[in-house]
């Protein structure tokens, strides 16, 4: 298993730097560096989900490059079609993962962002880069995401009324009458993403749970933000393989959210608050062997934090050996070795990739090989398994209507199986895939990994 993690050392030395220009953002010349190993091969290009869906040059992985190195020359002006282009990105990195130069987009990307949210709005220039640019349901959503769904406490607490009214039927009878189609489309498809069911409160994980049997590692866990509200059962099912792999199972409580949608939004400051945190709260009782997550999304940023903090002289190592241990849940549990899985699981199922799984963390075989442990379960492989969804973190709220293309060319693929159960790696993927599903009435269920594995070992 590879990360990106060498890649992106801070020892790098960039090949060259943005030129001097009064106009020019002032791009990092490390990410700008990325850039210029571009070599416009076009390789990239049936990778790039919006590519491939409307065909715009500069909507793909070397148009947009051109464009953030142009904004970063001074040669380009962020106007609103400029930054419109930018902000369709969904950040996938399918384009790093066929690049034959190795460009690391996403950081060029992520400076870009964050750069062009400090831009100064000069008056009369048709500039879109501030936040106070944009609409108000997309600042809306921002605000949400960035103090409601990155706090559980907080994601609990605004969930509690709605979960109330599904659990008397009334939550249903609203959405049939078409009370929620007044809002605007981005929070409409916040609205849709809700899963049906779920706990009014949902419980923490204990802060330890001892492994059944020898112990063979010392495992921390990252619950997740919306995870540990949304699919907390998912996380009990993860933690009770764990353990039943060998594995004593810290949930440090000090630790907080990861910093994804602050780090992908541009926002880097808070999300280095956040990493150096997380590095505290699960050194604190010494290092353990594997820092995990049933979230791709989450396990993506963690193992970036010896990048977020390269320039950091008092945690820049500890991120490094933080990095090192970070493993997808999959990937713990292959290692540890699972043992007999006694319970038979009669489904036909196909797999789609997480983008920040196999693209991000470059994992793919290990949930297969899980899979394929189950007795009973027939896998099907899946057309396009690795091409983004349309879920991408707040992508499919701030840009709802390519998120619903996306979402509805994943399920034509998912019906040309035959089968009735997807299966993904990510808290997003899971609920965009499976809303679409239910809003086009088709009979899917997405489940996680973890949730095959569970019943093939405890039969419930």
């Amino acid at each position: 298993m590879s990360n990106l993690s060498s890649s992106n050392s801070p020892d790098r030395k960039p090949e060259a730097s943005a030129p001097d220009s009064s106009s020019a953002l002032r791009i990092d010349p490390r990410a700008y560096a990325r850039g210029l190993s571009c070599v416009h091969c076009g390789l990239c290009l049936p990778a790039c989900p919006t590519y491939t869906q409307n065909g715009n040059e500069a909507d793909s992985p070397r148009g947009r490059i051109q464009i953030m190195l142009g904004l970063a020359d001074g040669k380009i002006e962020p106007t609103a079609q400029a930054v419109e282009h930018l902000d369709l990105c969904l950040d996938c990195r399918a384009c790093e993962t066929a690049c034959p130069s190795g460009v690391v987009y996403h950081e060029l990307l992520e400076e870009t962002r964050a750069q062009l949210r400090h831009l100064p709005i000069t008056p009369g220039k048709s500039a879109a880069p501030s936040p106070l640019r944009r609409p108000f349901s997309a600042r809306l959503i921002e605000w949400l995401f960035l103090n409601i769904l990155t706090n559980p406490t907080r994601l609990k607490l605004s969930l509690v009324v709605p979960r109330i009214l599904q659990k008397i039927g009334l939550y249903a009878l609203l959405r049939k009458v078409g009370v929620f189609n007044i809002l605007p489309a981005g929070l409409r498809k916040m609205e849709q993403m809700l899963p049906p069911t779920g706990p009014i409160w949902p419980t923490k994980l204990p802060e330890r749970i001892s492994a059944t049997g020898t112990k063979k590692a010392t495992v921390a866990f990252l619950p997740g933000c919306v995870g540990s509200v949304m699919f907390e059962r998912v996380n009990r099912q993860a933690v009770e393989l764990l353990s039943a792999c060998g594995a004593e199972v810290i949930v440090p409580p000090a630790q907080g959210c990861c910093g994804a949608i602050h780090h992908h939004s541009g926002i880097h400051a808070p999300a280095r608050v956040m990493a150096r945190q997380n590095i505290d709260a699960f050194f604190a009782a010494g290092e353990p062997d594997f820092i995990t997550s049933t979230i791709a999304g989450c396990g993506a940023m963690i193992r970036e934090y010896d990048l977020l903090l390269r320039d950091d002289p008092v945690y820049a190592d500890r991120a490094k050996r933080f990095v090192a241990k970070v493993r997808d849940v999959s990937e713990v549990l292959l290692q540890l070795g699972l043992p007999d899985l006694p319970h038979a699981v009669n489904e036909t199922v196909t797999v789609h990739d997480a983008c920040h799984l196999i693209h991000a963390q470059k994992v793919s075989a290990a949930p297969r090989l899980l899979l394929a442990r189950v007795k009973g379960l027939k896998l099907v492989p899946l057309p396009e398994s690795d091409m983004c969804c349309g879920a991408a973190g707040t992508y499919n709220l701030t840009q709802p209507a390519m998120a619903t293309e996306l979402a509805d060319r994943k399920l034509r693929h998912i019906e040309s199986t035959g089968c009735k159960v997807c299966v993904t790696g990510n808290v997003g993927c899971a609920m965009h895939i499976q809303s679409q599903a239910t809003a086009t009435k088709r009979a899917l269920r997405v489940a996680h990994p973890v949730e095959i594995l569970h019943r093939a070992m405890f039969g419930r």
